[in-house]
């Protein structure tokens, strides 16, 4: 009987055993899930921290409309005047009189400058005097001409009736001839004192500036009581007065030697100013220069003119404007097309995938294009939005983005 209690005792301790390593083993079985959970939340944690966030982009979506092929300057036009002049007086003196400030507006014939000349109108009167006589003296001798010619012939008929000798006719002869040299030379007199005063006439303007044309007064070079020097041959000088006639003007651009070939006279063209910023002036093709402007450090330019459709709405409008021809080379309407920056290099895009947000590149089969925007022949539907923002960092095929539109969704 005690046999048989021991062996049962024995069996119910070595149970006992078992099962409380069973429960060491589960709890440690459930704590190691417990810290692996915890792993590999935090691994998840970790990753979705640290994962590359969407690049927000700026998407243009693909559409129709017009698409013009132009070309433009390479440097800054200028706005000029169709007339211009530089004046300066022919000869050199002291200033005596200032008929206009710069700023003014002068009309044609008006006298802007005057030098010191009291000497050479002295010499114009003398010389309409000396005409004077010699018109006066023409005509006394031309009238004893006229009576010794008389006389002559009356001493003819009384010689041929013998009334008078051969002598005295000759006489009347030789006195006819003298008086009718006198009068002409009183004439060729008159003719030298005409000379004489067209000469001292021609001395005076050399001494006075006047306007060409109706225009503005841009640059006054002196002052009343300053010496005015007309420039050497070959030295330029400031000129003593610079008139702008800015009832005309137009845009003198420089265009790179390869467009100039497909520059013609007439072709439509944009006009766009610096001093005016949002404003685009109608204008056309008025000039194409027929050589090539070769400057140092530059490309070589053929300079072009262009000229305002309509002058009349211009306002206050100012000569030496920096200003932008394009010129139109070619129109079409209702094609496809995308923003000529939106392009990379190779004529590709960058085509946003609504279904992962990803970019795809996308190479484009182009046709007529422009600063603004470029006809699309094959590689794109409408519809279809590309990336306009290509400047952003890591924009590229392959990159996650997020239209700017959708930023705080």
């Amino acid at each position: 009987m005690a046999r048989e209690f021991s062996a049962v005792f024995s069996c119910g301790v070595k149970l006992q055993r078992q099962a409380q390593e069973k429960i060491i083993v589960n709890k440690t079985l459930r704590r190691g899930s417990i810290i692996l959970a915890l792993l590999v939340l935090a691994a998840a944690a970790v990753w979705w921290l640290s994962r590359p966030k969407p690049i927000p982009v700026v998407l243009h979506t693909v559409g129709t409309g017009r698409v013009e092929a132009t070309v433009a300057n390479t440097r800054a036009g200028t706005v000029e005047a169709c007339q211009r002049t530089k004046l300066s007086t022919m000869s050199g003196g002291r200033i005596d009189f200032l008929g206009a400030r710069e700023g003014d507006r002068v009309k044609k014939g008006q006298v802007l400058l005057r030098l010191w000349n009291e000497d050479l109108m002295a010499q114009v009167r003398l010389a309409e005097a000396q005409l004077a006589t010699a018109r006066k003296q023409i005509g006394e001798a031309c009238a004893l001409a006229e009576v010794a010619e008389r006389e002559a012939e009356r001493a003819a008929k009384l010689k041929a009736n013998g009334f008078i000798s051969v002598e005295r006719e000759d006489s009347a002869r030789a006195e006819a001839k003298a008086k009718r040299a006198s009068c002409e030379t009183a004439q060729t007199n008159i003719r030298q004192a005409e000379a004489r005063l067209e000469l001292a006439q021609a001395e005076l303007k050399r001494m006075v500036l006047v306007a060409p044309f109706d225009g503005i007064v841009a640059e006054v070079s002196g002052e009343l009581g300053e010496i005015s020097t007309p420039s050497p041959p070959g030295i330029p000088t400031p000129p003593a007065i610079d008139l702008i006639d800015d009832s005309c003007l137009y845009v003198l651009a420089p265009m790179d030697e390869v467009d100039a070939p497909s520059i013609k006279l007439g072709q439509p063209a944009r006009i766009t100013l610096d001093a005016y910023p949002g404003r685009h002036f109608p204008a056309h093709v008025k000039r194409v220069a027929p050589y090539v402007v070769a400057v140092e450090k530059q490309s070589r330019t053929v300079d072009v003119e262009v000229a305002f459709d309509h002058p009349k709405e211009l306002d206050r409008l100012l000569v030496g404007y920096s200003a932008d021809a394009e010129v139109v080379l070619g129109t079409r309407d209702k094609v496809l097309r995308v923003p000529t920056p939106a392009l990379l290099e190779g004529k590709r895009v960058l085509v946003y995938r609504e279904a992962d947000g990803r970019l795809e590149e996308r190479q484009l089969k182009t046709g007529l294009s422009n600063w603004e925007y470029t006809e699309v022949l094959e590689g794109l539907k409408p519809g279809e939005r590309i990336v306009a923002s290509l400047e952003r960092e890591g924009v590229k095929a392959g990159a996650r983005v997020m239209p700017e539109s959708a930023k705080g969704r």
